[in-house]
């Protein structure tokens, strides 16, 4: 890992929040995800199971943690599985958790290997009636492989039929929608090497610039302040580029009078910051572009206003579908004819914004959620309304991330220049 050492008290603390909600005489087991291959002997980047990570810290393959907060002998009460070190295997793929590390990352009562849990599982089973397995369940998402946990089901099913078997997902949802103290701090830690980056970019962009440099600056930032990698593939577009949503191919030379659309975020310790700006390519908005950067920002400020603990966002939604038409009016993007024209299931609006305006942000980017289940004290959200005009080639976004508080919501990204004068301002120096 390139980031510093997590607090242990973070991932105990998920874990007590977890073994909470588990029913008497349960037992729950994660599993981490596959080492993917990729071709010939190649392997795929390791990425580690977010719900065994928010649990453990842990982000080595052939993982798994066992909870049984009922066992009768505390010591088999939390129990990690690592696969046992190799001193051949680490001579090719590096240095292997101990059992010592593992319990100071995790900070669990007890290890054991891999290769031991065909004889230490059944000890567990035999006196547990209820168990808790896991399983991929994002609205957005529908997983097509036998991932390990899938297989993993199967085997235990076929070998313990008469267990009653509890989705685990639809507790670390639940308990995921709610950051701690200690989460929040290190999402803003992701924040804060995103904001560096944004500035860096800010003295580097001029007309001539190929969207690829620009992306090569962000890894570069983001690396050499121990960002883990990016949070998802940068984009970069440029143009008329920038009306495509998840545009990556960065390829294109950014020209003088565009407006360039950026979104990207650092990943550390595990979790994510998830930026967006859209700024001139030679630093001066033109008219225009002012116009509809601060009619976006607007709505952007809008939105923050409402997003705070006891809405629903399927409510939060309607109610900025209801600014932006307002907005796109003012902007003479729409005309009153075609709001009284309207699809009530296709408004108006959508021709110009043709996306959600907020998710929750955690270990996942486009973390775990219920749209419908009033938001909590604690959550974390992005914010990010866009204006995408196919007759002016253009396209605006803006993207701060928010955590919800008693009193309504913290700004993470306030420090981050957001303003058309902050911008310019930046712009000019380099």
């Amino acid at each position: 890992m390139k980031h510093l050492p997590l607090p242990s008290k973070l991932f105990i603390e998920n874990r007590r929040r977890f073994v909470k909600e588990m029913k008497p005489d349960s037992i729950a087991i994660f599993n981490s995800n596959d080492q993917m291959p990729e071709n010939a002997d190649a392997t795929l980047g390791f990425v580690q199971n977010s719900d065994l990570y928010w649990l453990t810290g842990i982000e080595q393959e052939d993982t798994m943690l066992l909870l049984f907060p009922d066992h009768p002998d505390p010591s088999w009460q939390e129990v990690l599985v690592l696969v046992r070190p190799n001193e051949l295997k680490e001579k090719w793929i590096g240095h292997r958790l101990t059992a010592a590390e593992g319990k100071e990352i995790a900070g669990v009562q007890a290890v054991i290997w891999l290769d031991e849990l065909e004889s230490f599982l059944p000890g567990l089973m035999h006196i547990a009636e209820y168990v808790y397995l896991n399983t991929n369940e994002h609205d957005k998402g529908a997983t097509q492989v036998a991932t390990r946990d899938y297989r993993f089901i199967e085997q235990i099913k076929a070998r313990y039929p008469l267990h009653h078997y509890e989705r685990a997902a639809k507790v670390t949802r639940r308990l995921r929608m709610v950051k701690t103290a200690e989460e929040v701090a290190v999402i803003q830690k992701a924040i804060d090497i995103t904001d560096q980056t944004f500035r860096r970019l800010l003295g580097f962009i001029k007309p001539g610039v190929y969207e690829y440099e620009i992306e090569a600056e962000i890894l570069h930032e983001f690396i050499r302040n121990r960002a883990s990698s990016e949070a998802y593939p940068s984009i970069i577009a440029s143009g008329d580029r920038a009306r495509i949503l998840h545009y990556i191919d960065n390829n294109q030379i950014c020209e003088s009078g565009e407006l360039i659309l950026m979104d990207f975020g650092a990943r550390y310790g595990g979790y994510n910051a998830d930026l967006t700006r859209t700024i001139p390519v030679s630093g001066v908005f033109t008219k225009r572009q002012k116009e509809l950067y601060n009619g976006c920002l607007a709505l952007h400020k809008y939105c923050a206003s409402l997003l705070k603990p006891g809405i629903t966002l399927d409510k939060y939604h309607e109610k900025v579908g209801q600014e932006a038409t307002r907005i796109f009016l003012k902007l003479g993007l729409l005309k009153k004819e075609d709001i009284k024209n309207e699809d009530p299931g296709n408004k108006a609006y959508r021709k110009y914004l043709y996306h959600g305006i907020s998710h929750h942000l955690g270990v996942d980017v486009h973390d775990v959620h219920d749209k419908y289940t009033p938001l909590k004290v604690g959550a974390v959200l992005t914010i990010e309304p866009g204006i995408y005009i196919p007759e002016e080639q253009t396209g605006i976004r803006i993207e701060n991330n928010y955590l919800l508080t008693r009193s309504g919501n913290k700004d993470l990204m306030k420090n981050i220049p957001i303003t058309v004068d902050e911008i310019e301002r930046l712009m000019k120096r380099k």
